[in-house]
């Protein structure tokens, strides 16, 4: 009766130890979900904006990208090359019926889009040697890019001017959009004014060689915009400024914000984005670039780490508190240990007499220590797992009472979760965990046992065989 209460004392400790921890792992990993769905872990963003005097930073050019690439931890660096004054539509149908403002178009680089992980739903990826013929680019659009057309015959109030993904008939039916723009003729019409006010105008033809999966978080031209080679949106670019007759990119405006002059120079690149191999190295390479002389750039590691401190602090508290728990079960695994040796002294003393080895004497006792652990440890993973399981499905166990859903979300939240564990698994039990459990509570057990071992080893035979 002794043993089964301390073993009970090991299962009460073994069990607290591992439900904390499972609550903590569960935590980390819908907060690594959470930051997945806001972006890509392993990215990192650059932004040449400078504020002052031209030169404050180096210039952010084919020549530092390939700088970047050179890093042993990058997988790829592109450039999200936009120029925000062109002023340009993309038209489709007879007549030019139908009509898309283009406004969320970017030159990329399609190679780093690949090893991104960007992803493709039809098509494949534009090469870099690709030659379509004369004012024909190659390009790569939205899930729902085909959505963005408007039928130029319908009024601007008419509910029937433009149509949306998802929308659909009566019946029920989904309504395709007014362009497939896998087949139909895609014109590119750029728009720009003289210093005499004339209207001047140059036509491309887009060539749609695939279509993204739409993956916001990764960019929203995935969505419902196009993207090209940087070459071809430099070339777009020239070819506006030659209309408009002068030097107008989106990189020569001025803000003005509480009265503060902001210059956002012409300095190479705007925005260019760098894919690191691990999520583990991120801050490394993003040390590296600030040393390079970019300070403006922005990942998710931060917030990351910041999270992970949370819950390691949060898990410190309670697995400290469990921790007090397998402490007083190690003293009481020690007090049943020392107990049964008072009980038998007279069969030590007897085995001395008859040669019992003194070292067999002492692995006997931290054996049977030892065997108090690990069946504590035993009996408290499999009722971790039983928690776990509860924890996992209780709103579904809540339903199969005639309950309502129960709320969780503070659980999680008390440790440094984010989903409140209303989005995924509340406590997650992985195999090193259960071993760490077992031999957690094994070491305990022979730990306790070691010193009434030795004291059995330490009795007189003769005294032994007196003892009543």
């Amino acid at each position: 009766g002794r043993t089964a209460l301390t073993v009970i004392g090991v299962v009460v400790g073994t069990f607290a130890i591992i439900v904390m921890i499972s609550l903590g792992i569960a935590s980390n990993a819908q907060n690594e979900a959470m930051l997945q769905s806001w972006g890509d872990l392993t990215q990192i963003q650059i932004y040449n904006y400078s504020y002052g005097a031209a030169g404050d930073v180096p210039k952010l050019d084919d020549e530092m990208l390939e700088t970047f690439r050179s890093h042993e931890h990058v997988v790829a660096a592109t450039p999200f090359y936009s120029s925000n004054s062109m002023n340009g539509n993309v038209y489709a149908g007879k007549g030019d019926r139908y009509e898309a403002y283009l406004w969320d178009c970017y030159g990329v680089d399609m190679n780093a889009l690949e090893a991104m992980e960007f992803q493709l739903q039809s098509g494949s990826w534009i090469a870099d040697d690709v030659n379509l013929g004369k004012k024909k680019i190659p390009v790569l659009v939205g899930a729902n890019f085909a959505y963005q057309f408007q039928d130029t015959r319908k009024s601007y109030n008419s509910g029937k001017r433009q149509r949306w993904a998802g929308q659909t008939d009566s019946l029920g039916n989904p309504i395709p959009p007014f362009v497939d723009v896998n087949k139909d003729k895609l014109t590119l019409k750029l728009t720009a004014y003289d210093n005499n006010g004339n209207e001047k105008t140059s036509e491309f033809q887009l060539v749609v060689m695939g279509t993204f999966v739409s993956d916001t978080s990764k960019h929203y031209f995935t969505e419902s915009g196009i993207a090209m080679r940087v070459s071809d949106m430099k070339m777009l670019e020239k070819e506006y400024q030659r209309l408009s007759g002068k030097k107008n990119n989106s990189s020569g405006g001025v803000m003005i914000s509480n009265g503060t002059v902001m210059r956002e120079q012409d300095n190479g690149y705007q925005e260019v984005y760098v894919k690191v191999d691990d999520v583990e190295n991120v801050g490394t390479v993003e040390e590296w670039i600030h040393d390079l002389g970019y300070e403006q750039t922005n990942s998710l590691t931060q917030i990351r780490e910041e999270m992970q401190a949370s819950v390691v602090k949060s898990q410190m508290i309670l697995g400290g508190t469990a921790a007090v728990a397998l402490l007083v079960a190690a003293l009481n695994i020690a007090n049943t240990m020392m107990m049964s040796i008072y009980e038998r002294t007279k069969e030590i003393g007897v085995m001395k007499v008859l040669g019992c080895e003194v070292g067999k004497i002492r692995n006997m006792f931290l054996v049977e220590a030892g065997a108090i652990g690990l069946l504590g440890g035993i009996i408290g993973v499999a009722l971790s797992y039983a928690a776990s399981a509860i924890l996992n499905n209780i709103n579904t166990i809540a339903a199969l009472f005639g309950g309502g859903g129960i709320d969780l979300s503070g659980l999680l939240n008390s440790i440094g979760g984010m989903y409140g564990g209303m989005g995924g698994q509340i406590s997650i039990i992985p195999p090193w965990l259960v071993l760490l459990g077992l031999g957690f509570s094994t070491l305990v057990g022979i730990l306790s046992g070691l010193w009434p071992a030795v004291k059995a080893t330490r009795i007189s035979a003769l005294e032994a065989i007196r003892h009543e």
